[in-house]
């Protein structure tokens, strides 16, 4: 038996056992996109949330390809808001908006 795993791994068979726990993952990713590396992090949240869901279902419900979902959602991928859209809501899950309390 292995002492580690990868961490990416580890997140999907969570997301697998717990698919509400998306939610928490995506919002949180949200909230933290502007930080440094927050981007990264997202991107790989999205991942993370299709790869439990399995990348070939929600690519056929996005109705894209599954070889342009997973470079749309690899570390280097920078998919347009409607493949987000579409991956989103593929996923069953949704953007939210809220006002930040501004500072100052």
């Amino acid at each position: 038996m292995k002492a580690s795993r990868p961490h990416d791994e580890t997140v999907v068979e969570v997301l697998k056992a717990d698919p509400e726990m998306a939610d928490v993952y995506l919002a949180t990713a949200l909230e933290e996109a502007n930080l440094p590396g927050g981007q990264f992090a997202l991107l790989a949240a999205l991942r993370h949330i299709a790869e439990a869901q399995g990348m070939a279902s929600v690519a056929e419900k996005a109705g894209m390809p599954r070889e342009s979902l997973y470079r749309a959602l690899s570390p280097r991928g920078n998919p347009t808001i409607k493949t987000l859209l579409a991956v989103l809501a593929a996923s069953g899950l949704q953007l939210g908006v809220t006002r930040t309390v501004q500072q100052g």
